[in-house]
């Protein structure tokens, strides 16, 4: 149990560190343009994993079906809003935002896998709306804003971010529960990502004016070894080991976990507000997974 727990704050810790390269990213460089180098960088790492454990046999029809449904949800739609969130209102508010995916995932598996809601997960929810609004709303709430009139944009797409991301693990579900290799579903899901935005090319609008800089670069390969790459990886190691209701909750720590990180960078401590609210987000996740 205790690799389980070290695993799955090692992946929590991971996503956090993710968010911050991102956020470090040239504003200059687009949305799109980050997602296409992000899922093409992560992909050359989980399909060299996947090619040396062999397990693309792995993979059946039905089960590269269900994953590629994933992919343009949880891939090719969340990953783009999620970048644009950070670019828009931070790393830590979209840290805070990205936590909705497990009520939207609880809301989904009832309307269409007949799963019940109960009263944890419902007290769940309320947890983490709750620290949310303590976030935004409290002392310091709208540090990080990238632009002044940013904050409704900003939670639109982290509300979008978060619907995505749940809907792409609900069309993931059935290919895991039927034994897909970890690795093999993740280098099919950023490996279709990675031609979509490839694919935007052809569209003179979404061309970028220049290629992003040497610097801007690293930090984005950084955010896909960390996040796709070593986090996921990690993730899928936990739940191997360990309950699912425990790594889910632990691997969602990453509102907590991002807070020392943003301190160390700037030097100065996160409000009290800031700590609050992802407590309350990572206590209310913990009500939702309890009650599942």
């Amino acid at each position: 149990m205790m690799l389980a727990v070290f695993l799955s704050l090692a992946a929590a810790a991971t996503f956090a560190a993710s968010g911050l390269f991102i956020d470090r990213v040239s504003p200059k460089v687009s949305a799109l343009q980050m997602a296409r180098w992000q899922n093409s960088i992560g992909f050359a790492f989980t399909v060299s994993a996947m090619l040396a454990l062999g397990s693309w046999r792995s993979l059946t029809a039905e089960q590269m079906l269900w994953l590629a449904a994933s992919s343009v949800t949880g891939i090719m739609l969340a990953t783009t809003t999620f970048i644009a969130t950070i670019q828009l209102v931070g790393a830590r508010l979209n840290a805070l935002l990205f936590t909705l995916a497990v009520p939207f995932a609880v809301v989904l598996g009832y309307m269409f896998r007949g799963e019940t809601i109960g009263a944890l997960q419902s007290a769940g929810v309320a947890l983490i709306l709750t620290g949310i609004a303590c976030a935004i709303l409290g002392p310091g709430g709208t540090e990080g804003l990238r632009k002044p009139k940013a904050l409704l944009p900003g939670l639109a797409l982290g509300l979008l971010t978060a619907l995505g991301q749940a809907t792409g693990n609900l069309l993931a579900r059935p290919a895991m529960e039927s034994g897909a290799e970890p690795f093999a579903a993740m280098a099919l899901r950023s490996g279709l990502g990675a031609v979509f935005f490839v694919l935007l090319l052809a569209i003179p609008r979404l061309r970028p004016d220049a290629r992003p800089s040497a610097r801007d670069l690293g930090l984005i390969g950084g955010s896909a070894v960390v996040g796709i790459f070593f986090g996921m990886s990690l993730l899928m190691a936990a739940l191997a080991v360990g309950d699912l209701g425990i790594v889910t909750t632990l691997s969602s720590t990453a509102p907590i976990l991002i807070l020392p990180m943003l301190w160390a960078i700037s030097r100065e401590p996160p409000r009290a507000a800031a700590w609050t609210g992802a407590a309350l987000a990572v206590a209310g996740t913990a009500l939702i997974t309890l009650g599942a």
